[in-house]
């Protein structure tokens, strides 16, 4: 009896010692970050530790991109940058602050609100010497307000209205807008405001051009014997024809 106990134990005891040995000799798996994760979460789960079952269940693919994230700071922040645009220009300000109020060419341009177009620079034109109006298309129907005070109390007598190619008032018209914007927000009635909004598109550029013209020429509170003319600025060139 003894002596079969001393094998049953050795037995026992030598095949510890061999199990043993296979571990030391398996892969150590236990140390790998996903193992890792995925025993920490049960171990928060089963003795709800919670900073342990938050570290545990944070998943770096829920974290924000950093190329995506500087791209949202950078639409949201073009502020940031006003100040030493402007150091820079003040610098070389010089006497303008002592131009005249009234445009020192009389003169008034109707232009789009496009970012392409740099009205300064296409036409040659400095400060105090002209009335920029930009809009949505350049709309001269828009730019009345402006344009009787330009007129009336700053003495202008010439306007110019400039149209442009790859506008984006050919690409939409008014009801699909409108829609758009009360989608946006169904439960909200204030939008409804935009049903009152006529957003003037149009679809053929030249003819846009010569109707602005047409309705300036023709408009009342336009002072009588104003010089008008209509222009289209190609954005893919920068060149300007004259269309009236």
């Amino acid at each position: 009896m003894q002596l079969l106990s001393r094998r049953l134990y050795n037995g026992g005891f030598n095949h510890l010692k061999s199990t043993s040995h296979l571990l030391r000799k398996a892969p150590r798996v236990v140390g790998h970050p996903a193992l890792t994760r995925s025993c920490s979460v049960a171990a928060a789960k089963l003795s709800g530790d919670s900073d342990i079952k938050n570290a545990a269940l944070e998943d770096e693919h829920t974290k924000p991109n950093p190329s995506e994230q500087q791209q949202r700071d950078t639409h949201m922040s073009a502020h940031k940058d006003f100040i030493k645009a402007n150091e820079r220009y003040v610098a070389s300000f010089g006497d303008k602050g002592k131009l005249p109020l009234p445009p020192a060419k009389k003169l008034l341009i109707i232009t789009c609100m496009d970012a392409r177009i740099n009205v300064y620079a296409e036409l040659g034109i400095h400060e105090g010497e002209a009335h920029i109006v930009r809009n949505a298309g350049g709309d001269a129907k828009e730019a009345l307000r402006s344009i009787i005070i330009s007129q009336r109390l700053l003495g202008t007598r010439e306007i110019a209205v400039f149209h442009h190619t790859g506008c984006g008032m050919v690409t939409f018209n008014t009801p699909q807008l409108r829609k758009l914007v009360k989608d946006s927000d169904p439960s909200n009635p204030a939008l409804n405001a935009v049903d009152e909004i006529d957003f003037h598109e149009f679809n053929g550029l030249e003819e846009s051009v010569k109707a602005d013209v047409k309705f300036l020429e023709e408009n009342p509170l336009v002072l009588p014997g104003t010089k008008i003319t209509g222009w289209v600025y190609e954005v893919e060139t920068g060149k300007i024809r004259q269309i009236v």
